[in-house]
């Protein structure tokens, strides 16, 4: 598995980031973050982002 993105991050992909806790367990919460953006703060210190579900549209694809 890959390292969590941390919060400030640029986003790699738009879609469905969700929050995993400090020792990499799911949270159950979801942001929605736009590719270029910087990825928002977490609830606790520690956590961090994972892509759960990419956008499925070629918009921003070369």
């Amino acid at each position: 598995m890959a390292k969590p993105l941390k919060p400030g991050q640029t986003a790699p992909r738009s879609g469905q980031y969700g929050i995993v806790g400090t020792r990499g367990g799911d949270t159950a919460k979801e942001r929605t973050v736009t590719r270029g953006e910087p990825l928002p703060p977490t609830p606790k210190a520690g956590q961090g982002y994972r892509l759960v579900d990419p956008t499925k549209n070629k918009s921003g694809r070369p």
